[in-house]
Parts: structure tokens; sequence; C-alpha cells
């Protein structure tokens, strides 16, 4: 994974493919275009994330877009082929462009070892599932774990279980599983909670609609950005409604490094702009003419504009002495001219 100073941003393909390999290759441009500094996939059938059942269990009921659906229904539709992702990584890999995948039991972990993948990326509602997350961590890949049903506990066995493993290569992201997710339901302070309670790095999985919530993020410290990324939104299906298309990602991506660019870092540095710039600063100047051996007065002498005379911390003392000269209305005071 190409990682650097930036916040790394994944274009996230999910079922946005609308059933067709073309599609999917050219979502993969897109995001390249976008400014992603990925795309990721997800790796399972409907048969290795539920079963096809219609007892209520199975049903969709939770006030969702997807509701009245039966997860197997629902899953088969959203599902990308599994003869897909090699053509999809390997033009991924031909445009710069990571690609890596959220695997859903272990036999998409075998799968895609057999692809070489970059990192493994553990959905929301995957992170109670602890024999899928050692088996991940186990292949020494980075792991990259969203939170959206997490509690604390819920975190800590995740981590723990990636370091029973010697892999210690852990982003944990802040996630609302809502679709779309509404703003204040984001949290963002958590970000950098996660970071300093758990000792790894944090981010953001994104369901909001639009690019405020991503952008603010990097405020609050986000390494990793995640998107749902749509090539057009007419193409439908489960994830169309809060997915962003290319200009809205694209705009996204141009925020967050103007963002990261205005945080900067810690400065206190006096620059050669910064010191001219202080030329605009208040400084002591004699405001009428003064003779030889006559008192500063609070009249006679002012902190103003410009900043070529005395600094305004000696305005006290200026106050206590005489002249030493004649001065002229107009004259930056300095400490030579003062008795």
């Amino acid at each position: 994974m190409r990682l650097n100073n930036q916040t790394y941003i994944i274009a996230e393909l999910s079922a946005n493919h609308g059933g067709q390999l073309d599609i999917a290759l050219d979502t993969v441009r897109a995001a390249k275009r976008a400014g992603a500094d990925a795309i990721k996939l997800q790796t399972y059938t409907a048969d290795t994330i539920t079963l096809d059942c219609d007892k209520p269990d199975f049903k969709i009921n939770q006030g969702t877009h997807w509701d009245g659906q039966y997860l197997h229904d629902l899953y088969k539709d959203a599902a990308l082929p599994w003869e897909w992702h090699k053509p999809i990584m390997d033009l991924a890999n031909e445009l710069g462009i990571d690609c890596f995948s959220s695997p859903f039991d272990h036999s998409a972990v075998d799968f895609l070892e057999g692809l070489n993948v970059p990192a493994y990326k553990i959905a929301s509602f995957e992170i109670t599932d602890i024999p899928l997350i050692e088996y991940a961590a186990s292949k020494g890949k980075p792991m990259i774990i969203s939170t959206g049903i997490a509690g604390i506990e819920d975190i800590e066995l995740a981590i723990a279980a990636c370091k029973r493993f010697d892999n210690h290569d852990i982003t944990i992201l802040k996630c609302t599983s809502a679709y779309p997710a509404a703003p204040e339901d984001a949290n963002l302070l958590t970000i950098n909670d996660i970071k300093e309670r758990f000792n790894v790095k944090s981010g953001l999985s994104d369901h909001t609609m639009g690019i405020v919530t991503p952008v603010v993020s990097v405020a609050m410290g986000a390494t990793v950005i995640e998107k749902h990324f749509i090539l057009d939104k007419k193409i439908g299906g489960a994830d169309a409604h809060f997915s962003l298309d290319e200009k809205e990602f694209t705009d996204m991506v141009n925020a967050v490094r103007e963002a990261e660019s205005v945080i900067g870092k810690v400065d206190y540095e006096m620059t050669k702009k910064k010191l001219k710039s202080r030329e605009f600063s208040r400084s002591l100047y004699v405001v009428e003419d003064i003779k030889k051996g006559e008192r500063f007065t609070a009249k006679n002498v002012r902190s103003i504009r410009p900043g070529f005379g005395l600094h305004p911390k000696h305005y006290n003392e200026v106050l206590e002495s005489n002249a030493s000269r004649d001065l002229e209305r107009g004259t930056p005071l300095s400490l030579s001219f003062i008795d």
C-alpha cells in the first residue's frame, strides 16, 4: 500500500458495478481520475455470507433502503463475481492505484491471497467475527477494520485478534452503520480517541451524504478515508443512493488535500515573510514634535502602525524618561533617544 504523509483515500466499489465487468473496470479508471489512492472490492457470495432462507430472521427490517428484501437475495444481486477480481486488480495495477478487498469468510481470504492483495479490510458487521479477523491477520498484511456496530470491547477483541498473529499494522475506522448516515451521528472526535485509546492508526469509513464529513475528519486526525464510489448513479444498485460519483469524489479528494495543506504543522518560526509583515505591526512613534530634554507623554508618544519604532513593551519606560535630542513628529522611537 502506498501510505505516505497524506490521508489515504479509498474508493469503495461495493455493489456499484451494475452486474457488468465493463462498468467495474470503468469505475476503476474513474477512481484513478478522481484522485483515489485505492479501489476496494468486497469478496463474498450470497452463500458465503448468509443462508437462502425465508425465515423472519433473514428478512431485512431495519428501517433501511433495503427493507423487505431477504439477505440472500440482496447479496446475490450485489456480489462482485470472483472471476472479475483479477482483471479489476490487473487494471488497477496498470493505472498505479491500489486494489484490495473485504473478505467475508476464510475462502475469500484464501482466494485474495492468490491475488496477492496488499491489505485486508474488515467490514463493520464482521468486526465480531474474530476467527475471520485472525485468519486475515495471519497473512501479515495491513489490517483496516470498520467499527459501525462496535463498542469498545469489540474493538479491543478485534485488535487483540490481529496482535495474536503478530500483526500490528492496524487501522481502525470510525464508521456509522446507517445508509445514509446522519451527519450528527458522525462523532468525528472519536477518530483521535481511537488512536490514543487503542494505540493504532485511525480514520473514517463514511456513509453520510456529501463530502463535509470526510473533509472535517482530516482535522480530527484521519489517516484513511473510505467512501462509496459509483461511476454514474443512474446505474442504480444497493449502494447507489449514498455513493459519490466521479465529480463528487474528485471534489472530496481536492477538499481533503486542501484541508491537509491548511492543517499543516505546528509552526512558530519567524519566516522572512512573517518578518516582512511585522512592518505593519505596532511600534512607538513620536506623534508631536519634542524638544531635547522634554518629557515623553501619552500625548507626544503613541503605539501606532508601522512597526519600525521601539517595541510597545517599552511604553511605560518611555513615559518615565526625557528626550535625548530634538525629535520630529513621525520619528520612530529608539532607545538611543531616551535619557
